[in-house]
């Protein structure tokens, strides 16, 4: 898995890109890529999206 704070629009391969919560597509080289970071049970979780739509219909 790539790193979380990384630049996931440069140069990232489909195979190690992280897939979008909401419809499981992976986001590789995407500028419209989302995450959001929370805490729960004392470690901290993410969620991807590919774009501000997934995003929204996630919630």
């Amino acid at each position: 898995m790539v790193d979380p704070t990384s630049d996931h629009h440069e140069d990232i391969d489909e195979d190690e890109a992280p897939e979008c919560a909401t419809c499981g597509t992976p986001i590789a080289n995407e500028v419209t890529h989302r995450v959001i970071t929370w805490i729960e049970d004392n470690s901290v979780e993410t969620a991807h999206f590919c774009d501000e739509e997934c995003r929204m219909e996630w919630q």
